[in-house]
């Protein structure tokens, strides 16, 4: 796996202000504002910076908190998970593991077959679907 790395200029030129703030910042969205939420159709969700396939929609479920949730990444290379200790708790953060992109933050409140909810920035992610016509 190759890291991708580019300026924090590069950066903002590639991405709209929103998703720059939140994958590149840290930052969230408000819940209910973000794309993909009611996204149902079988498909890909990838990573809005690099492209990175991070999750199906078959992994997908509503989760009732206004981000688009999942039970398990597309596959164990998609994400790393590092510490968050920001606003006073402790949470683990889920970044693209290609890019680093900020995507969310994983719960151990999700239903099963895992027990995780990865609670994700629909601005963080485009959706690609199988049938594409």
């Amino acid at each position: 796996m190759v890291k991708i790395t580019k300026t924090d200029a590069e950066w903002k030129a590639q991405l709209t202000p929103e998703q720059y703030h939140i994958t590149r910042k840290h930052g969230t969205e408000r819940a209910g504002t973000g794309p993909h939420q009611h996204e149902k159709r079988p498909g890909m969700f990838k990573c809005v910076c690099c492209g990175k396939p991070l999750f199906r929609t078959d992994a997908k479920y509503e989760s009732g908190t206004g981000w688009p949730s999942f039970f398990e990444p597309a596959d164990e290379n998609a994400v790393s998970e590092h510490k968050d200790r920001s606003f006073f708790m402790t949470r683990t953060e889920v970044r693209c593991a290609d890019c680093d992109a900020h995507l969310g933050h994983v719960f151990p409140d999700g239903p099963q077959p895992t027990g995780l909810r990865y609670c994700m920035n629909g601005h963080a992610m485009t959706f690609e679907p199988d049938d594409k016509s």
